[in-house]
């Protein structure tokens, strides 16, 4: 077992499913103190389990919906989460709202809204809510989850795409403007195709050995956690 993350308080977002869980219990097996933040509760109570259940520190799970999330409710999530674990050293936003594969002429304005809503202002708004106590830690990193067609625009997949485009856009922003703060990065990783439910929804004739597993992609977090990445902020990395 890993002690990478030894000490370590880590926010991990779209928590309860998916890769967000899978980095979640990575990071549990790593030594992370794991803060837990979904909006489905018994899958994010089974993922609090299956942690405890392996030998983890007990993590704290919050159940929060980023969707119609204003500032102050970030703000008051980010309060209580310091008051409970008492400080963080980073965060992983794999939360991710994914619509469908259309074409432009029948995606829709609320379509295109909540897929930025989650996928870049919700990412933003966690960062800037949990800054002062990144600031404070001693080595901290933020984690973005992107997208091939990000960089790679393609028929269908319009504000999805274009939403993950406004992420790398974000990443880099934080990195440019913490670089007076050596201490601190950000970067965007790029799992490409793995076994999620969002890979599911998008290419459901998609054999399952087509896609990476989890288990593949998500030791390639602790490194970009851990104190191995700091001085590296500002990329986009494919994994």
């Amino acid at each position: 077992m890993s002690t990478a993350l030894d000490g370590r308080v880590i926010v991990v977002t779209g928590a309860s499913q998916g890769l967000g869980a899978e980095v979640a219990k990575t990071y549990a097996r790593a030594g992370a103190t794991v803060v837990l933040i979904a909006r489905h509760q018994k899958k994010l109570e089974a993922v609090y389990d299956d942690i405890v259940a392996a030998g983890g520190a007990e993590p704290f799970a919050v159940r929060f919906d980023l969707l119609p999330a204003e500032d102050k409710d970030f703000d008051q999530l980010a309060e209580t989460v310091l008051q409970a674990a008492g400080r963080v050293d980073g965060m992983v936003h794999c939360a991710s709202y994914f619509n469908a594969l259309s074409p432009l002429a029948f995606q829709t304005v609320d379509e295109w809204v909540n897929q930025y809503r989650i996928n870049t202002v919700a990412p933003m708004a966690l960062t800037r809510a949990f800054f002062p106590a990144l600031k404070a830690a001693p080595d901290a990193s933020v984690l973005f989850v992107g997208e091939t067609h990000s960089e790679t625009p393609q028929a269908y997949w319009g504000g999805f795409g274009a939403s993950k485009a406004a992420l790398n856009y974000l990443a880099k922003v934080l990195a440019d403007e913490w670089t007076q703060y050596p201490h601190l990065r950000a970067n965007v990783l790029v799992p490409g195709a793995i076994h999620s439910p969002q890979r599911i929804k998008s290419h459901p004739g998609e054999a399952r050995h087509e896609r990476k597993e989890l288990d593949a992609v998500a030791p390639e977090f602790v490194y970009w956690m851990s104190g191995e990445s700091r001085g590296r902020s500002g990329e986009i990395v494919y994994l």
